[in-house]
């Protein structure tokens, strides 16, 4: 009889409906990995910040149908990781647990219970490290399996910042959108990721650096398959919220300044695997915008890796990684930096 493995793939998740807005929201600032304040200050803040947001957020929503598309397309990553490995001695089955709305670690906790799994791959699908999202989401597994009574052998992957399936699939999607934009000369690349506050950074998280990791290790496959490009490119990061100092530099600034000098863009959503509203709607919507109110002559967005085939070979070779170590599968265990060897996961497995 084949064991039966169950993987668990992690991500944010997104609100599935104009109501589910405002909870989704407070789910998020009411983490203690993101508002780093202990109770009832955090839950106050939560609250007063999710009701604040809401009816912008609604907004961005709407022009998306009203909710995220993450789930449906984490679905697609889930079957296509399936299929991946059906070949395998192993019956493989994805469960997903997303960390801010449904279907919660709980659901998926209780799911591969009833399935009858024989032992769990926990493969997070954030490609660089960060307490606020890798972390956060292994703590609540934790917490969920445990409350479940899931008892059976885990595993985990930490972190795949330079995988060469997620690499290559990036410097392919990379070099289509070169071909299209006729060439790299006056043009720029702008590797987008979600920033973070600096104070988090300097904490030991390792995501800026895993970040920049990604870009060069794109850069270099892209200019290995094409020996006479070379790249203009920067790495910078969207998303910012709130009074505090956050990592740069913005991709907003980097589009104003690309269309001072005249250059045209392409924008590649280097941290994302997923198309949800920060792709969807802040990078095609409002940096687009940005982009044509800047003076900058063209603008291109590679798409996220969502579901292609280097991308999932990769993670099922992650999955068999982690099923045949010891450890937890991470290469990145660099001095200072904060991963999950130190954080209390060295356990699992």
């Amino acid at each position: 009889m084949k064991k039966k493995v169950a993987i668990i793939l992690f991500n944010l998740g997104g609100p599935d409906r104009p109501e589910a807005v405002q909870p989704f929201l407070f789910n998020l600032f009411h983490d203690p990995a993101i508002i780093r304040v202990p109770q009832p200050f955090r839950w106050l803040i939560a609250n007063l910040v999710s009701r604040r947001r809401a009816p912008e957020a609604k907004k961005i929503y709407e022009k998306l149908g009203g909710g995220s598309p993450i789930v449906p397309l984490t679905e697609e990553q889930a079957r296509a990781l399936e299929a991946a490995l059906a070949d395998s001695e192993s019956d493989y089955r994805c469960f997903i647990a997303m960390r801010y709305w449904h279907p919660f670690a709980d659901e998926a906790a209780a799911a591969v219970k009833a399935w009858g799994a024989d032992e769990v791959v926990l493969l997070p699908l954030y490609p660089q490290y960060s307490t606020t999202t890798t972390e956060s989401s292994l703590r609540d597994w934790e917490r969920a399996s445990e409350k479940t009574g899931l008892t059976v052998p885990m595993k985990s992957v930490c972190c795949y910042p330079a995988e060469a399936g997620f690499v290559s699939a990036y410097a392919t999607l990379l070099r289509e959108a070169l071909e299209k934009a006729g060439g790299p000369q006056g043009l720029r690349v702008l590797f987008s990721a979600h920033g973070l506050p600096k104070k988090v950074i300097e904490a030991g998280d390792p995501y800026q650096a895993q970040v920049e990791q990604s870009c060069a290790a794109i850069v270099t496959a892209l200019e290995a398959d094409l020996p006479a490009v070379r790249l203009d490119w920067v790495v910078c990061y969207q998303s910012r919220v709130g009074p505090l100092e956050w990592i740069g530099p913005a991709t907003d600034s980097e589009i104003k300044r690309a269309g001072a000098e005249g250059k045209s863009l392409i924008v590649v959503p280097v941290a994302f695997v997923s198309e949800h509203s920060e792709t969807l709607v802040e990078l095609d919507i409002e940096y687009g915008h940005l982009a044509r109110e800047s003076g900058v002559p063209a603008y291109y967005r590679v798409p996220a890796v969502g579901t292609e085939p280097q991308f999932i070979q990769g993670l099922a070779r992650l999955v068999l990684a982690a099923r045949a170590s010891e450890r937890i599968v991470c290469p990145e265990e660099a001095p200072g930096h904060i991963c999950t060897l130190e954080a209390g996961f060295a356990r699992i497995g």
